[in-house]
């Protein structure tokens, strides 16, 4: 079954962009627009500015890696509601000289002067804001560890844009001004928050133009001094200081012990496209899992947005979801059985749990929240970057040293107190992390690279990405503009079992007479706004070297190319 934009004539699409993708089974039907097309580069970031940005260092002689770099540190000032210098990141790469794939690991461990036992005489969990979710910033070493093995442009030039948008300010968007806005009751008791975003007294509005001299500082002394700059130099130092003096317990040494790490991507083919996610501590595992399960079904016959397709998605979620929140964790903890997990074998063996005519009453989720950034690039030679980075919690923990101008990530609120539980907190650990680039394959060629941001809603949307692009044979700016099903279940660290299976939200575009019939199957079926995630692709064509950007039309995002 094809979903199809061909119900109006030309003269129609002159006048606007947007068309209406109609599945001529179900009847779903919703907004979609053209996809952006070019051959020399392309960038799809969740912000215009970064965007841009991204484009100018592709035309100057940068490739993907040097564009991914530049668009990120402007995406850290632009919109800090979702990423910044204070978090994590992860990417996946392809080399178009080695023809491989390569995996990033930069998130940051927890302090090794904090112990459980301290966290525990403070509360029953970690909290959300404050000093103790605070855990090392990894996206700085990321970067520098991209650059010294890819890059081609001097570091500095590439962090210059950012320095100037810093200084001479930018516009703020609509969406991130409503961010803003929403950040400021869990944070502004936190020292430096208020003075770093909000100088007036209040967040900045729409439009209005913002500035942060301090972390253009902060951007221009990593631009002279390297990743030591940040973690053994006057930054860290800063940070030490801070966060002594306000009850935190990040050290220097903390900052200085501080390592990336390069991973091997992990794959499972997917009806001949091998889809490639991160190993844990992500949670990327479990869209290879989700899609295993699915290959069992006959999607395609089932039909877009029919009762049959959703309710085994969701069933097989839960399922996925169940070991997620057994098993994933720090690898330099515990032995997570990756193989298994995402093997054809294992999903054939849970598969007959899903019963197509019942919801399963018991869910375990784990960890649901999160926001996030997601952007990728692609150069004339072929080397395309699936980039992902974030504070957890939108800006993160609260915790501001002003004379830097970011906030410090609060991560580390996803370890959990369980004995036993392979996220259970210890000190200098990596905690669980919701944050997944993804990247796909064809006969050993590169063919996708994408990301869906926001919590737990990751890996579900990673696999309603392929399913829409693989068995429903829509194109790329489609597969992310049809309506998503977001199932969510617990939201306790562990993954408690609830006995009322969670909740389907279904996005605007599938119809009522769907609700209904997966009501009567037993699903508890409630709307959730602002949740389904924000999207961004590249693909290359297998043939012509052609790139196909598309970008997420509920956000701020833009694909561009030239």
């Amino acid at each position: 079954m094809k979903v199809l934009a061909s119900w109006f004539c030309a003269a129609t699409l002159m006048v606007t962009p947007f068309v209406q993708a109609y599945d001529r089974i179900t009847g779903s039907e919703f907004a979609s627009r053209s996809e952006v097309i070019a051959q020399h580069g392309m960038a799809a970031t969740s912000q215009p500015l970064a965007t841009q940005v991204a484009l100018d260092i592709l035309k100057q002689g940068g490739n993907a890696v040097d564009a991914a770099i530049a668009a990120n540190a402007v995406l850290g000032l632009v919109e800090p509601t979702g990423n910044g210098i204070g978090g994590d990141l992860f990417a996946i790469i392809w080399d178009a000289k080695s023809q491989q794939l390569y995996g990033l690991n930069a998130s940051g461990r927890s302090p090794k002067s904090l112990t459980l036992e301290h966290l525990k005489s403070q509360g029953d969990k970690i909290p959300a804001y404050g000093p103790l979710p605070v855990s090392v910033p990894g996206a700085v070493d990321g970067w520098f560890e991209m650059h010294n093995k890819f890059g081609q442009l001097p570091m500095a030039d590439l962090l210059q844009p950012a320095i100037d948008y810093a200084r001479q300010g930018f516009p703020v968007s609509e969406l991130i001004a409503y961010y803003l806005d929403r950040s400021v009751a869990a944070r502004a008791k936190y020292p430096g928050f208020k003075e770093v975003f909000m100088p007036n007294g209040q967040m900045p509005k729409k439009g209005e133009i913002f500035r942060n001299p301090a972390l253009a500082n902060t951007l221009e002394a990593i631009a002279k001094g390297g990743r030591d700059a940040f973690y053994t130099g006057d930054i860290a130092k800063e940070i030490d200081r801070y966060m002594k003096a306000n009850g935190g317990f990040l050290r220097y040494q903390d900052l200085a012990d501080h390592r990336s790490d390069w991973v091997k991507p992990v794959s499972s083919n997917y009806r001949g496209y091998d889809v490639w996610e991160l190993p844990p501590n992500g949670q990327g595992i479990a869209a290879l899992h989700i899609l295993n399960l699915m290959e069992g079904f006959d999607v395609k016959a089932m039909g877009f947005g029919s009762v049959d397709y959703v309710h085994a998605f969701v069933e097989a979620k839960k399922i996925a979801f169940a070991d997620r929140a057994r098993f994933y964790a720090d690898p330099d903890f515990s032995d997570i059985p990756v193989d298994r997990i995402i093997s054809k074998a294992y999903a054939d063996k849970q598969r007959p749990k899903i019963d197509m005519k019942k919801a399963a009453k018991r869910d375990h989720a784990g960890p649901v929240d999160g926001d996030t950034i997601y952007m990728t690039t692609a150069d004339k030679d072929g080397n395309m970057v699936s980039l992902i980075q974030s504070n957890f919690r939108g800006m993160g923990s609260g915790m501001t040293p002003a004379t830097l101008g970011f906030v410090l990530q609060n991560r580390g609120e996803l370890f959990n107190f369980t004995d036993g539980h392979p996220n259970q907190y210890a000190p200098g650990k990596r905690p669980f992390h919701t944050i997944i680039p993804a990247f796909v394959t064809k006969d050993g060629k590169p063919w996708l690279s994408f990301g869906v941001m926001g919590g737990a809603t990751q890996p579900q949307m990673h696999a309603q990405i392929v399913i829409n692009m693989v068995d429903f044979g829509m194109n790329l700016q489609e597969a992310g503009d049809a309506p998503r099903i977001l199932h969510t279940g617990s939201s306790q660290p562990t993954g408690e079992i609830m006995r009322d299976g969670g909740y389907v939200s279904l996005e605007s575009g599938f119809p009522m007479l769907l609700r209904r019939e997966l009501s009567k199957r037993g699903h508890v079926i409630r709307d959730s706004l602002g949740a389904y995630g924000g999207y961004q692709a590249i693909l290359r064509d297998l043939d012509s070297g052609v790139y196909y950007g598309a970008s997420e039309t509920r956000k701020d995002g833009q694909a561009a190319g030239y």
